[in-house]
């Protein structure tokens, strides 16, 4: 009934599988990170101008 699901006897099969889905989560990982620091970045670059045009205005 199921035939195109395969479920391999030898479990070793499943190691490269793993060492790929860990590979590609610490990838993962490591892009969010990096896009979480250039965001941190970009927002206080923001704050600092736009707070010091609000300055400016009011004087």
């Amino acid at each position: 009934m199921m035939e195109f699901l395969y479920f391999p006897e030898d479990k070793t099969e499943y190691i490269p599988a793993i060492i790929q889905l860990v590979i590609f989560m610490i990838g993962a990982a490591v892009v969010m990170y990096f896009f979480y620091k250039v965001s941190k970045k970009e927002e206080k670059k923001f704050n600092e101008q736009y707070q010091e045009e609000s300055f400016d205005d009011k004087e």
